[in-house]
């Protein structure tokens, strides 16, 4: 199982899968008419390329506003990552976010801890505040007051996810103890990544996260916020346990296309490609999230494969 933070020397990668999320924004055609196995193949191959990990993201449902750019095609988190699990042998998994606001901390426990018993220990739990307001509205959840209530999910998921049987948590919206719940994570403590590029989010991260996940900022935006990110933990006296500094790269596509990638995709031979990737180390950045312009899951596989044999190893 790889070490998360990585060891310094080298700058990780993990992969927000297809299938299980098809946003308009970055889905790909062949997306629409894929399943299962499509999902299933694509984690294979990330385990077998060396991969830090897979995510998978999370909304309850989406509404009809939002239905044309989002799509409704949103696969459950805990499930799907349950499902890759047991289909891969050392990968991650990342739920890249969970919106762990629209459901009490014991529920979220329960089903996470669960999850990292079940998979060795290879969850990353990934959290955000959330942002379609009508998920909440249904789920009795307030939306205004969704930064408050993400921040003392995490200081109670801290509880549920620890070392204790009976977990203890006091505070404006949850209070729970002598309540019991086994079986406990496989991790002594389970890393809690924390998205979002808002100045809330990022004070979040920096001071109730062991990591980071931005929201799209582009590479001249990361030195800044980076920089806020290391201020906030020495301001606040943080020095314990490692910080994993995330980004999400500039589609790729390892080689020359032959078709039209868009013109922001990355792409040319692998020693340039890793160049280029190795400016988010220099940066401050840890791991970065990969993903890859293709026609047809045989071509997806077929670039994650490529990535990890001749791309990766340069990545140091």
């Amino acid at each position: 199982m790889p070490a998360l933070p990585p060891d310094g020397r080298r700058l990780a990668y993990g992969i927000q899968l297809p299938v299980q999320s098809q946003s308009a924004i970055y889905a790909e055609p062949w997306e629409a008419a894929a399943g299962p196995d499509d999902l299933r193949a694509a984690a294979r191959a990330a385990d077998r390329a060396g991969f830090d990990y897979v995510a998978c993201c999370d909304h309850v449902a989406i509404p009809r506003r939002l239905a044309p750019a989002m799509s409704t095609i949103w696969y459950d988190p805990v499930a799907t990552l349950a499902f890759l699990a047991a289909a891969t042998e050392r990968v991650r998994l990342l739920s890249h976010v969970a919106v762990v606001g629209l459901r009490h901390p014991l529920l979220t426990a329960k089903q996470y801890a669960t999850l990292d018993h079940l998979s060795g220990g290879r969850l990353v739990l990934g959290v955000g505040a959330g942002h379609v307001r009508e998920e909440f509205e249904a789920l009795g959840v307030d939306f205004e007051r969704r930064g408050p209530v993400l921040d003392e999910s995490i200081d109670a998921l801290r509880a549920a996810l620890g070392p204790e049987e009976f977990p203890e948590h006091r505070g404006k919206l949850y209070d729970f103890e002598g309540l019991g719940q086994r079986p406990r994570p496989a991790q002594e403590r389970v890393p809690v990544w924390v998205g979002g590029s808002s100045p809330a989010a990022v004070r979040r991260a920096a001071l109730k996260g062991d990591g980071w996940l931005p929201q799209g900022d582009p590479r001249d935006r990361l030195p800044a916020q980076i920089a806020r990110i290391r201020r906030l933990r020495e301001e606040a006296g943080i020095e314990e346990g490692p910080f994993t500094v995330g980004a999400i790269a500039e589609p790729l596509y390892v080689g020359a296309p032959g078709w039209d990638v868009g013109r922001r995709t990355l792409t040319g031979p692998p020693d340039a490609i890793a160049e280029s990737l190795r400016a988010y180390r220099a940066m401050g950045v840890d791991q970065i999230q990969v993903r890859f312009r293709c026609r047809s899951r045989a071509e997806l596989v077929g670039q994650i494969e490529r990535f990890g044999e001749e791309v990766a190893p340069l990545l140091r």
